[in-house]
């Protein structure tokens, strides 16, 4: 038997992969009405969360936060069976996936930190990616049950807290990532470019397959050997929040890209390359 409380996108599609696989799913939404729609696909719903662990030997989560991943379960520990496993996959600190996971081991259960790099689709799929770390034992414990809700399940080791770091630091990239899309799609229509042109563009020109060297060459401190000079490319950015001055139309990114550029320079890095800016990320 299992539970899941957390019935939103994610949580609710892995419900529904579960019931298709023949388990045995009570499920606990804030929401009721979220909950009872599962009952659709063959889960039953409670109102009450302790009600809707009882019985269960794992406990699944997919929640908001730290604050309400620690609230839930503390209402929830009232119908908690001795030797329960409780499976966290809510996108949160690193030190409360550390904290939680010492605290429930003390109390004499399980809690794993497993956050997803997935959407609802592949919740329901088993496609994705799914990110553990701590106790190797417990890990190769749940691996099968963790395998059959994922495409792939990548292990970062021993360290307690590890998996919900490299979840943010995922996201943190996803959201610079659109806000430099925003900044782009800004300045296309400062400068009266259509948004599909924009997308054309990268039909031929992939940048995406320069990270890893790029991430390289910051981390090794390789900046004296410039393949774009910091001067150069501030000048760019110049032009950037130019044209979008001129179009009447705002930038976010680029703005604090260029302050940064500036303290750079002022240091006296300005025939460096552009990426000196991340030096101080790595040291």
């Amino acid at each position: 038997m299992k539970a899941f409380l957390g019935m939103g996108l994610l949580g609710s599609n892995f419900v529904r992969a579960m019931t298709r696989k023949g388990d045995q799913v009570q499920v606990w939404n804030r929401t009721p009405a979220k909950a009872s729609a599962l009952e659709a696909y063959g889960a039953k719903a409670f109102d009450n969360v302790a009600e809707a662990v009882k019985g269960a030997e794992i406990v699944h989560l997919t929640l908001k936060d730290d604050d309400s991943v620690n609230e839930v379960l503390a209402a929830a520990s009232v119908g908690f069976q001795p030797g329960m496993i409780i499976i966290d996959h809510t996108t949160t600190s690193a030190k409360g996936a550390a904290e939680r996971t010492a605290a429930w081991k003390a109390r004499g259960l399980t809690y794993l930190h497993a956050p997803v790099f997935m959407g609802p689709q592949n919740a329901l799929e088993g496609t994705g990616t799914m990110l553990v770390s701590g106790d190797q034992s417990v890990i190769n414990r749940l691996e099968p049950e963790l395998s059959k809700m994922t495409g792939k399940l990548v292990n970062f080791g021993p360290r307690e807290g590890k998996a919900a770091g490299m979840k943010l630091i995922g996201n943190l990239f996803l959201l610079s990532l659109t806000g430099g899309f925003s900044d782009t799609l800004s300045l296309a229509k400062a400068l009266d470019i259509p948004p599909g042109e924009v997308l054309g563009l990268f039909d031929y020109w992939n940048p995406g397959a320069m990270i890893p060297a790029r991430l390289k060459k910051i981390i090794e401190g390789n900046f004296t050997r410039p393949s774009w000079e910091l001067n150069m490319a501030r000048k760019d950015a110049g032009l950037m929040m130019e044209a979008a001055r001129q179009g009447k139309v705002g930038l976010s990114v680029i703005p604090a890209v260029a302050a940064e550029m500036d303290r750079w320079i002022e240091k006296g890095h300005g025939n460096e390359d552009w990426t000196i800016i991340a030096k101080d990320s790595i040291s």
